[in-house]
């Protein structure tokens, strides 16, 4: 069922945060004017995510990717600056785009961004740009924007042509998320009319390793388990939360689900969601979540209750940016009474991948949320995570299920800081 601005209006938030008045107040409006100015129809889905990673760790990234989900390469063009490789899952689920710098001396916003911390500058062009939204008028989607004040880049404000051409136009960076968001109008999946440069044939070395690593994954059945993206979580800082909430669905036809405080990590979890995936969480694989997470209490007054707050840490190591990208684990068992999530996370175990912590969640009997985080990838600094929805969960998580998550993610920053302040 779809929820319209007459729902919308009438919809009452998911969990237990508190907003301030702040939101209350604007929330409603947003919706109104989206409604009134027409985004609300011209925008549908997020139709592609955008990776940036460093010279030379494309193909090692892809056939990570190749292991643990279901993309698979088909194309690669190169520009000016980038190599432009494009993974497809489904014809209705988002394009996997992974920009790689031609140089190791290339720099643009995205490297001056990480350099300002102290684990991010280590990997100094992997960083997650965003989203790509479909949408059936893509000059009009701009400039009713502009008209709301929000800025799109123009030919030359960074050296990559892939952020304007043809077929996107894409936002600048928000200053609470540092994501972007491009949209287009085009067919996505109809690689050779997105103008994103020329076409790049790859060696058979390449291609082969791809086919093993996809060889893998079929072999063990994978393939029959791990579904499309669930969805997108980015991390940013206390004073930034509702802002954020707000500018994003200023610029895209999503809605804002509710939150969960995780008390005792100092922190929320906000979820915003496409409104044709309002009561059926498997359809977030066609357009997926975006979530935001962020510290109910802002680092510097933490001490006065001394708890953990793993998500403002890494946002003040790694700055604001994406945290974790979730697949959906479709609700299988696997020979032996097995839950699907278990013997994916057992198989990959076997084939090399790490994990953080143990799966969380159970599915004996009743509905449930079962899920794990992955350590962080060494190519896109971000977490994968597993999440099967069992037995009809209605739901989008569990407030424990993310506390444990949370928690997990919060010491691998720490070890990874070498520091425990």
């Amino acid at each position: 069922m779809k929820l319209t601005f007459e729902d919308l209006k009438n919809y009452k938030l998911k969990g237990d945060k508190k907003n301030t008045e702040f939101l209350n107040t604007w929330l409603p409006m947003v919706y109104e004017r989206r409604h009134e100015c027409g985004i609300d129809e011209l925008v549908k889905r997020i139709g592609a995510v955008v990776m940036s990673i460093d010279h030379a760790k494309a193909v090692d990234y892809i056939c990570r990717l190749h292991y643990m989900t279901p993309y698979r390469f088909k194309a690669c063009y190169v520009n000016a600056t980038h190599r432009i490789y494009i993974l497809e899952n489904t014809p209705d689920t988002p394009v996997y785009f992974i920009l790689e710098p031609l140089s190791n001396s290339f720099t643009d916003e995205l490297t001056e961004m990480n350099d300002l911390y102290p684990l991010s500058k280590k990997t100094p062009n992997a960083r997650y740009v965003g989203e790509i939204f479909v949408t059936t008028d893509r000059a009009r989607t701009a400039d009713i924007l502009r008209s709301q004040d929000i800025r799109f880049h123009k030919p030359g404000d960074t050296p990559n042509a892939f952020y304007h051409n043809d077929a996107f136009i894409f936002s600048k960076t928000s200053t609470f998320t540092r994501n972007r968001i491009g949209y287009t109008e085009n067919n996505l999946h109809d690689f050779d009319n997105l103008d994103i440069g020329e076409k790049l044939c790859l060696s058979r070395e390449t291609i082969g390793r791809f086919d093993a690593a996809a060889a893998v994954h079929t072999q063990y059945g994978l393939d029959r388990y791990i579904g499309g993206i669930d969805h997108i979580a980015t991390r940013l800082l206390y004073g930034d939360r509702e802002e954020a909430i707000l500018e994003f669905i200023t610029m895209t036809n999503y809605y804002y689900w509710g939150a969960y405080n995780i008390d005792d990590q100092n922190s929320s979890t906000n979820v915003t969601r496409n409104p044709n995936a309002s009561d059926d969480a498997s359809l977030e694989v066609n357009s997926p979540a975006k979530v935001f997470t962020a510290n109910n209490t802002p680092s510097f007054l933490n001490s006065f209750r001394n708890l953990p707050m793993p998500t403002e840490t890494f946002v003040l190591r790694y700055g604001r940016r994406l945290h974790h990208i979730a697949y959906e684990i479709k609700d299988l068992v696997h020979e032996g009474n097995i839950q699907a999530i278990d013997y994916v996370v057992a198989t990959l175990r076997e084939n090399g991948i790490e994990f953080l912590a143990k799966v969380f969640g159970s599915c004996a009997g009743k509905p449930d949320l079962k899920q794990i985080f992955s350590k962080t990838c060494p190519y896109d600094v971000t977490i994968t995570e597993y999440v099967q929805r069992c037995m009809g969960f209605d739901g989008f998580f569990t407030k424990e299920n993310v506390g444990d998550l949370t928690q997990a993610a919060g010491l691998e920053v720490l070890q990874k800081s070498g520091i425990y302040d």
